[in-house]
């Protein structure tokens, strides 16, 4: 009996959607609100951010806006928050503090938690 390969041009969506499904976790899309908070809290963030008010910085519902559809922003962020890049308050550059933790997990849940806004 001679068996046939299917064509596998209808598996690549399928793929892509389960490799998105495997990058996903891997920043924590399911953010736990909680611990997101404490360690905003922690690294002193909601002293310039807020979840929808502005403040010296953009609230965190904006950078979601922002960031929506692109499919590096978590990277984006995961960046910004561990590099204290310089940013511009009210006219001035200073840099961004870092986040206060070495845990990759949890940047990332941050992370996740500010793109869910």
């Amino acid at each position: 009996m001679k068996r046939t390969i299917p064509p596998t041009t209808g598996l690549m969506p399928v793929v892509a959607a389960v490799l998105m499904g495997v990058a996903a976790p891997a920043f924590g899309l399911d953010a736990d609100a909680d611990a997101a908070q404490a360690l905003a809290k922690k690294s002193h963030c909601t002293k310039c951010h807020s979840v929808d008010k502005k403040k010296e910085g953009p609230p965190y519902r904006e950078t979601a806006a922002k960031y929506k559809g692109q499919a590096d922003a978590a990277q984006k962020l995961l960046t910004h928050l561990t590099t204290s890049p310089k940013v511009k308050v009210d006219g001035k550059e200073e840099e961004h503090a870092a986040v206060k933790s070495k845990d990759e997990a949890e940047i990332k849940n941050l992370i996740a938690y500010i793109l869910s806004q």
